[in-house]
C-alpha cells in the first residue's frame, strides 16, 4: 500500500467507529464525521461551539450518494453541483433516507458539495457515505486557510488529524453557497 491509500484506510476507521477527523477539502481545512451518526455530529457541535440552528453540509462523492441520502437532483442543482468551476454547496430539501436527524435544518434541507479533489473523492468512495464538512475552526472565529491556521486547542478535540501534507498546495475559500428555491430558481446564499 502506498501512503495515501494508508492515510485513507486510517481516516476511515475513525469515521467508521463514529470519530471526529480533521481533513483538507477542496476548499478550506474542515471538521467531519459520518453523516449518518447522530452521535458523532453532535459531538462535532459541542467541540465548535456551534449553535444547532447553524446547519453543517455534507460532502458525497457522486451524484448517486446525493440521490441516496438526499433525494434526486435535477436541472441546474445537478449542474451546479458537478460541473462548477468553483466548489459550489447546494442546499437541497432532503427527501432520502439515512442522515443523521440532528444533521437537517429545521426547514428540511441540508447543503451538500462533491468536491473533485483527489483526496476527498477517494476517501468518500472508500467510506461510501457522506461526511460531514464544517469549517476547522470555533464557532465565530476565521475560518482556516491552511493547516498552519488551525487552532491548536481545536486540532486536539478531534479524534483523527490527517496531514498537512495532504492539503491542496492552493487552498481556496469557503464554497460559494446556493439554494434551490421551489420555483426552480437559484438563490445565492454565499457568493
Amino acid at each position: 500500500m502506498n501512503a495515501i491509500n494508508d492515510m485513507i484506510f486510517s481516516t476511515v476507521s475513525a469515521l467508521e467507529s463514529g470519530g471526529i477527523i480533521l481533513y483538507p477539502t477542496d476548499t478550506i481545512w474542515g471538521i467531519g464525521c459520518d453523516a449518518t451518526k447522530g452521535d458523532a455530529v453532535e459531538k462535532i457541535y459541542s467541540i465548535k461551539h456551534r449553535d444547532h440552528s447553524k446547519s453543517m453540509l455534507i460532502l458525497c462523492a457522486n451524484l448517486a450518494m446525493v440521490e441516496r441520502y438526499v433525494g434526486r437532483v435535477e436541472g441546474a442543482a445537478k449542474s451546479l453541483l458537478l460541473d462548477s468551476e468553483r466548489p459550489t454547496t447546494v442546499i437541497l430539501p432532503v427527501e432520502g433516507e439515512g442522515l443523521a436527524d440532528n444533521l437537517i435544518a429545521s426547514d428540511g434541507t441540508i447543503g451538500v458539495r462533491v468536491p473533485r479533489m483527489d483526496f476527498c473523492q477517494r476517501l468518500l468512495q472508500s467510506f461510501g457515505k457522506p461526511i460531514v464538512s464544517t469549517s476547522a475552526n470555533f464557532s465565530g472565529s476565521t475560518s482556516p486557510a491552511s493547516f498552519a491556521d488551525i487552532d491548536s486547542a481545536l486540532a486536539a478535540a478531534v479524534d483523527f488529524v490527517v496531514p498537512q501534507k495532504y492539503e491542496l498546495s492552493e487552498q481556496t475559500s469557503s464554497s460559494r453557497i446556493v439554494k434551490m428555491a421551489s420555483d426552480g430558481q437559484i438563490v445565492v446564499i454565499r457568493p
